[in-house]
């Protein structure tokens, strides 16, 4: 799963795991983000247990800021993946949430998450992206249209499947929600033309006309809403994910216990008796 910062990622993991739970599906949640502060649910394994942002950012020998010690954190969880095969150990037809940090860099400028994918998968994991966009940021066309783009960045860094999912719909208004029905289904043209005013040097306009062709005419991103007081919502969303991971495709079929027949409760038997009796 990966986030953009401030995109509501608690809450989608705390929501997707009680949803899971009611359908009796087994839900873990790994947590790679050595910035984290707090969360409602437990996790399997916990990269500050590894290393922690605040001890980096402490180190006189280092003097690294908020960025730059997170940058660290994560180059040096890749040089120790080590430690998160032991914790995960040997897990079998679990749904494994691996809660990223959100920081934009980590997916475009530096390897770290690529190589976090690509030793999953030699783990014979089937690894599926969850970017989310809080849905309150998307409400003008170019903050949209930057929105894809980081989405689309992200998806071609990591090379894998990709869900991009509008967050906190919940909180929008019934208005705001009627206008965002324009961003789940885009067209990108149309949406250019929304703020002529903004487009008034022509360079700017003919560069966003070539990203929004880029994306109109391949159409390979969309985004799904998701709101947390709508099961059917999250179902949804949920149907994505595992479709694009082929979940349960492998689970062995499991014919159901045969129950012998007691012949004093037969109640053919019984009811004929009955109607024997009435004649």
């Amino acid at each position: 799963t990966l986030f953009r910062s401030g995109s509501g990622k608690s809450t989608y993991c705390s929501t997707l795991i009680q949803h899971c739970e009611a359908l009796n599906r087994s839900v873990q949640v790994v947590n790679l983000d050595p910035a984290a502060e707090y969360f409602d649910y437990p996790v399997m394994a916990d990269i500050r247990e590894l290393i922690e942002v605040d001890d980096v950012m402490e180190d006189d020998t280092l003097r690294f800021g908020p960025n730059g010690g997170l940058v660290f954190c994560m180059e040096y969880f890749a040089n120790n993946f080590d430690w998160l095969e032991k914790c995960l150990g040997h897990v079998e037809d679990d749904y494994i949430l691996f809660d990223c940090p959100g920081q934009i860099e980590l997916y475009t400028h530096i390897p770290v998450m690529k190589h976090l994918v690509d030793q999953l998968q030699q783990w014979e994991f089937r690894v599926c992206g969850v970017f989310l966009v809080d849905s309150q940021f998307m409400v003008e066309s170019f903050k949209f249209i930057s929105g894809v783009l980081a989405a689309l960045s992200a998806m071609v860094s990591l090379e894998i499947p990709q869900i991009n999912i509008m967050t906190k719909m919940d909180l929008l208004s019934k208005k705001a929600k009627k206008e965002m029905e324009k961003f789940l289904d885009p067209d990108m043209y149309s949406l250019m033309e929304d703020s002529p005013s903004v487009l008034k040097s022509k360079k700017f306009k003919k560069l966003t006309k070539a990203v929004c062709g880029l994306i109109e005419d391949y159409s390979i991103v969309r985004f799904l809403p998701f709101d947390r007081s709508d099961e059917e919502c999250i179902n949804i969303v949920l149907q994505h994910i595992d479709f694009a991971i082929q979940y349960g495709e492998d689970l062995e079929f499991k014919e159901p216990k045969e129950v012998e027949e007691d012949p004093s409760t037969n109640f053919d038997e019984y009811f004929q008796d009955r109607v024997d009796e009435q004649k």
